[in-house]
């Protein structure tokens, strides 16, 4: 049984990261929020609280039954955590005299405490809390502080609680990936196996006992997500997976035709379908973004329904779900308000009748990527920009037609070629050309224009849920700027989006 760690989530914007910390040191976790918890089960070897938006003094601040955790399970509490620990057992939680928030230095430290093994006073944390904690009952011991903060970090004697006031998963508390290693692997005692070779082995494991010799099928889109959980399936149920690739229309330039030569030599029995004007079709006259994304949807699954039915007793359909998605599903305030409507395989009605297999749904993106290494996916698939499902039909902003779609393609593929050209492409997280409803003056040689404008847009991120806009070079910008004006006929203005998430969504519908 493979051992895990529970994630206790309050609401914290830090929680998502509390968990990647503790993958980077191969142990496995999940994260659930504090009003949805799972039975706990033997395979669990530890328990982290996160921090929260909330104050502990609050009337309406997370509530949950520490009998359940408090002694039974090794138990780290971070920051608000820590409060709600201290409060509960007859300590003391006031409001700040000023917000403690950020960097901060240790001045004592109890080494020879388990969870401060190898962390020597001065070393720098990173502090966020509007309350403090003023004082802790007989049966804790105080076991590091700052200037600041006196009661920095406490353990309960003769128990395996810890807490801490700072934030060890940042990257501006120095020394907080030691102090996450000292809870899960000295006080937890976990054997960190959980690689991406594991994974894949177990996984393959998993899908051969659950499928079994079922047929299965999968929306192919040659993104990341999709082709590692492609290739995860077939090793485990080779010939028996059925995978179709739908053209809409709104696909990058030739991308079509490349994808299914890239796909050929994996035996995944690709299908492709060139639906492209079914769905430009549906779209013309259509302006508003929401009923846009509706469509595409829509007529997607209207696609994918006619050709699964024409593979025989098909059972079960694949998706390559990732776990942000998830994670996002449940979250502490329940499902996320809607921000765009999420088009993938996932929403297929009930009406296909189909189980539903999700290989990648307890991943983040990057360790998709590490999986996708393990399985032996090549750097050019593995390496590919995240691609909307809509495609280039939300990146046309308004009414979409065939004319649009030809110019948009011509102007992204110039700027996502000089993205390669210039060695940049491997270090923008994503990035696409924007066909703007806008019209202004230019001058072509003698003559007037009144044509369109182009807006790129390249980001920075780990996982698209914030994202900063990139920094490419002037020299970069003003050679795609030039190529896109001279070749894409109907363009006679390029901008740059500098724009970050949030406020402004990566794309632009």
């Amino acid at each position: 049984m493979q051992e895990k760690i529970i994630i206790v989530d309050f609401g914290s914007q830090f929680t998502q990261l509390i968990a990647r910390r503790v993958r980077e040191l191969n142990i496995y976790c999940e994260i659930y929020p504090y009003n949805n918890l799972p039975e706990v089960t033997p395979d669990v070897k530890g328990v982290i609280f996160s921090g929260s938006p909330y104050s502990v003094r609050q009337e309406d601040a997370p509530q949950i039954d520490l009998s359940k955790y408090h002694l039974k399970y090794p138990l780290l509490a971070v920051c608000y955590g820590a409060q709600y620990i201290a409060q509960h057992s007859g300590g003391g939680v006031q409001p700040s005299s000023t917000r403690e928030y950020g960097r901060a230095n240790l001045n004592f430290v109890n080494q020879e405490n388990k969870l401060f093994k190898g962390i020597n006073i001065g070393s720098q944390v990173w502090m966020s809390h509007g309350d403090t904690i003023t004082d802790i009952p007989e049966n804790f011991e105080l076991i590091a502080s700052t200037d600041s903060v006196r009661v920095a970090a406490y353990h309960i004697k003769d128990s395996d609680t810890y807490a801490i006031q700072f934030h060890p998963e940042v990257t501006h508390s120095i020394d907080g990936k030691i102090l996450l290693e000292n809870f899960l692997v000295d006080i937890c005692g976990c054997s960190q196996d959980w690689t991406s070779a594991a994974f894949v082995e177990t996984t393959i494991a998993d899908i051969k006992a659950t499928v079994g010799d079922d047929k299965v099928v999968l929306a192919l889109s040659g993104g990341v997500d999709s082709s590692v959980a492609a290739v995860l399936l077939h090793k485990a149920i080779g010939t028996n997976l059925h995978c179709i690739f739908v053209d809409n229309g709104l696909l990058r330039k030739n991308e079509y035709e490349s994808v299914l030569e890239q796909y050929k030599d994996f035996g995944l029995n690709i299908k492709g379908v060139d639906a492209k004007d079914k769905f430009l079709g549906q779209l013309a006259g259509v302006e508003d973004p929401e009923t846009k994304r509706k469509i595409i949807g829509r007529v997607f699954i209207e696609v994918f329904d006619e050709e699964s039915h024409l593979i025989q007793d098909v059972k079960w359909l694949a998706q390559g779900t990732i776990y942000p998605d998830i994670i996002e599903s449940v979250s502490v305030k329940g499902p996320s308000a809607t921000i765009k409507s999420h088009h993938n395989v996932g929403g297929l009605p009930d009406f296909m009748k189909l189980k539903v297999v999700e290989p990648l749904k307890t991943l983040f993106k990057d360790e998709v990527r590490r999986v996708g290494t393990a399985l032996g996916l090549e750097s050019f698939i593995l390496g590919r920009h995240p691609f909307p499902g809509p495609g280039l039909g939300i990146r046309i902003i308004g009414e979409v037609t065939p004319e649009k779609v030809a110019i948009l393609q011509d102007a992204d593929k110039i700027y996502i070629d000089n993205l390669k050209e210039a060695g940049l492409y491997d270090k923008v997280w994503q990035a696409g050309a924007i066909f703007l409803p806008v019209r202004s003056v230019g001058v072509m040689g003698d003559e007037r224009t009144y044509e369109n404008v182009i807006a790129l847009r390249a980001v920075e991120s780990l996982d698209g849920m914030t994202a900063d806009w990139c920094h490419l070079p002037y020299p970069v910008l003003a050679k795609i700027s030039n190529e896109i004006i001279n070749k894409v006929k109907g363009i006679n203005r390029v901008v740059y989006d500098i724009s970050s998430k949030p406020p402004a969504t990566i794309e632009w519908e």
